[in-house]
């Protein structure tokens, strides 16, 4: 069974937040592609929509959208992009990538929020207070 350590940006606040999808709702995430949107109850973010922006498999090697398949391909690189920067003008390598789609070899998973449920992510989540208290005890 799959599990994927899921990492979800929130574009309003600009945090982001690392949750577990194991067994049954990381099989959300496999057969997607990159622009693919996943429910966010999968993490455990009820009334969220997810947009899958990346991710990487257990070597680091990134997954790019240009790259169709689940499958490793080596590609020469020319331009800067996800997985190379170069290093003076012109400069080519070629390098491994991942496909655009979530297979069980991706070990993380990069998502952003795309709609947003009742609850704020913190409450969903569990994290700290949501009450509005600022911490004054006057």
């Amino acid at each position: 069974m799959p599990s994927f350590n899921v990492v979800v940006a929130d574009p309003e606040s600009g945090l982001s937040h690392q949750l577990d999808a194991e067994e049954q709702d990381a099989n959300r995430f496999v057969g997607k592609e990159l622009g693919d949107e996943v429910e966010g109850s999968a993490v455990g973010l009820g009334g969220y929509t997810l947009e899958i922006t990346g991710g990487s498999d257990e070597a680091g090697r990134p997954m790019r959208a240009d790259v169709p398949g689940p499958n490793l391909k080596s590609v020469l690189m020319e331009e800067d992009g996800v997985g190379y920067n170069q290093d003076r003008p012109g400069e080519r390598k070629r390098l491994t990538v991942r496909g655009r789609e979530v297979s069980d070899e991706v070990v993380q998973v990069n998502t952003t929020i795309t709609a947003r449920g009742d609850d704020s992510i913190e409450k969903a989540l569990g994290l700290g207070d949501d009450d509005g208290d600022d911490g004054d005890d006057e």
